[in-house]
């Protein structure tokens, strides 16, 4: 077991379930003391208290209360994320603000309130999960992509701005992992290609992939903490692809 964050705080988004509790898990038995957001109480008390942290009970799509914390950590892990699949000219405007307000300016919230704790110190981590979304496009998911592309941008910022301070910034780049999130989607993408469920990994989440296999969350978990690390000091303004070979088509 590394103790390598020891005596730091971190800060998860979506942290009870899926990546984010599998991030939860890594960063606490590195020594860190985890605090998980989610609009899941349950969820979040469980998974608090799993890993001998705190809950953080909210919805990240409420920017009123997003903007009312204030965040003092040295990590900050923006994972919290929802999908819709729906062609453009059948997508809710109201669902896509919805997840742009949760996946782009919920992050830049939470960031901008932790980088003065974080300057101050003269060290931070900031992770975002984005998604091979995040450099490439899929149809159905112009809401998704579009956040993720966002959320890329933001990161890059932030290391510029952070550098000087002792602050990294990067994003952890999954394609297809094994949470909730891309369960749901099975059915979604079933129903919006006109395929049959058990068709969907392999014909449409996997088909670009030369490893064919979902990731686990455990996977992405781990690239969070290295770039936690003091050995990824340097790291900054990357995005980590973990796409089993997706975007080097």
């Amino acid at each position: 077991m590394t103790t390598e964050l020891t005596n730091r705080r971190a800060l998860v988004t979506g942290g009870a379930s899926g990546i984010g509790l599998a991030c939860a898990r890594a960063l606490a038995r590195a020594g860190a003391h985890v605090i998980v957001a989610d609009r899941d109480e349950a969820g979040a008390r469980g998974a608090a208290a799993e890993v001998g942290g705190e809950a953080l009970v909210i919805d990240l799509s409420d920017l009123d209360a997003v903007a009312n914390l204030s965040v003092d950590v040295d990590v900050l892990v923006n994972n919290a994320g929802v999908q819709t699949i729906a062609p453009v000219e059948e997508f809710d405007p109201l669902v896509f603000r919805r997840m742009i307000d949760l996946m782009v300016t919920a992050p830049f919230l939470l960031t901008r309130s932790a980088l003065p704790q974080m300057y101050a110190r003269g060290w931070g981590r900031v992770v975002n999960i984005s998604s091979v979304h995040g450099v490439r496009a899929s149809p159905y998911k112009v809401a998704y992509v579009t956040a993720k592309h966002a959320l890329e941008g933001m990161s890059k910022v932030v290391a510029l701005e952070g550098g000087a301070h002792g602050v990294t910034s990067n994003c952890v780049n999954p394609g297809y992992v094994r949470t909730p999130l891309v369960e749901k989607q099975i059915a979604d993408q079933a129903r919006v290609h006109g395929i049959a469920p058990n068709e969907v990994v392999e014909r449409i989440m996997l088909t670009e992939s030369a490893i064919k296999r979902l990731l686990e969350p455990e996977e992405v978990a781990a690239q969070v903490l290295w770039l936690c690390s003091e050995s990824a000091g340097m790291v900054t303004g990357t995005s980590h692809l973990m796409d089993g070979g997706w975007s080097a088509r």
